[in-house]
């Protein structure tokens, strides 16, 4: 089976030292196609170049809102050049956290603002981060008549996720499911997900499935270890493992405007 992980953060520093490692260990679990995850323009412009020489690697272009207080003056300039590249496939990881607000609440708006609007302009969807701030992130969303999009690393409420899927968004799934320590929220909420807006994404290196077994010692998670997010899924969902695969990976290429071969 073929599986195509939403979310990779590959250039950060746990990677440094084994990224063509990972990819072939991905390749071997079946995990075949990735979504990397940029949080500034450095970090797109890494995975872009990733990208360029890795058959099934796209990625996206964004500022993150801990990085909204750093912005250059030209920045937007900057983005609406990356996303023209073909492999550059959604805007973000764009949003709001006002729970650490490593960056002023208002940067992070008006950071956010300028992102929803270009994805407006570019037709392209937004992959979207948000913590503690739902109410101002779901009035903006609704501001710009953002339909196209995915609700990344999804571990909100019942009622957070029908307001995401009105607005016609896919919700990202990741091993923040198999943590029975924190999952009880998302549990009820995966009830009242339908099948057809699923995405799965590992957020790797973060978010180690606790369902893993054996567990790596260096407690990193990776690509590979999609499949026991999608296991845990599917036995919530009440569906085989082969259903689920398949309906992920269509989602994710339409979210993506990817076919089968691009994917």
């Amino acid at each position: 089976m073929a599986w195509f992980d939403l979310g990779v953060n590959l250039f950060s520093s746990q990677f440094d030292t084994d990224r063509e490692a990972l990819w072939r260990n991905a390749q071997q679990a079946g995990v075949n196609s990735w979504l990397l995850i940029a949080s500034d323009l450095q970090e797109a412009r890494q995975n872009l170049d990733w990208s360029q020489q890795h058959r099934h690697c796209v990625t996206t272009a964004g500022v993150h809102p801990h990085q909204a207080d750093h912005v250059q003056t030209d920045w937007i300039e900057q983005l609406q050049q990356l996303a023209a590249e073909p492999e550059v496939v959604a805007i973000g990881e764009c949003g709001l956290d006002f729970n650490r607000n490593f960056s002023s609440q208002q940067s992070q708006i008006a950071v956010f603002r300028q992102q929803l609007a270009l994805a407006q302009q570019l037709q392209l969807p937004v992959y979207l981060h948000e913590r503690d701030a739902f109410d101002t992130q779901l009035t903006l969303l609704q501001e710009f008549n953002i339909q196209h999009g995915i609700a990344h690393c999804f571990t909100g409420s019942k009622e957070q996720l029908g307001a995401y899927l009105d607005l016609g968004l896919f919700i990202g799934i990741t091993g923040w499911l198999c943590d029975e320590r924190r999952h009880h929220e998302l549990v009820e909420a995966i009830h009242y997900l339908p099948l057809d807006r699923i995405c799965l994404e590992t957020d790797a290196p973060y978010l180690l499935p606790r369902n893993l077994n054996p567990k790596p010692k260096n407690r990193r998670n990776e690509p590979a270890f999609l499949p026991a997010i999608a296991s845990y899924l599917a036995e919530l969902k009440g569906v085989s493992i082969e259903q689920l695969q398949q309906q992920c990976w269509q989602n994710s290429c339409q979210l993506l405007g990817l076919d089968g071969e691009q994917a």
